[in-house]
């Protein structure tokens, strides 16, 4: 059994996010969540939320009801460039450069340890 979450529109650029979800894939829910919490970056509070929301998506079906949460772990965690936004930024000479605001859509899967392949 498994459960999906995924963010769409994330306002960080996907390499930032894609260095933050690669220490959580494969570990347990409750490791992940507390390697989570005392992370210095900023793309660790969408991905907690993602994760946060997959675990709860789990949970709200009927065959999640005799689950613990030390029972679950990240299966799948990936993160996916959203569209750029592009503004323009006023240089010298009258010259403008151009800015490019990534964006990102993270996915992350849930599963039981008991299903977890090999």
């Amino acid at each position: 059994m498994e459960a999906r979450a995924t963010a769409k529109y994330i306002r960080m650029s996907p390499r930032k996010v894609r260095q933050v979800v690669n220490l959580i894939r494969g570990r347990d829910v409750e490791e992940s969540l507390s390697t989570l919490r005392f992370m210095k970056r900023a793309a660790r509070v969408p991905v907690e939320k993602t994760l946060r929301s997959a675990v709860a998506n789990l949970f709200s079906g009927k065959e999640g009801s005799n689950l613990e949460p030390a029972d679950l772990y990240v299966r799948e965690a990936f993160v996916d460039e959203g569209p750029t936004l592009r503004r323009y930024r006023p240089r010298a000479m009258g010259r403008a450069t151009p800015l490019r605001r990534r964006t990102s859509h993270i996915t992350i899967v849930v599963g039981e340890k008991a299903d977890r392949r090999p």
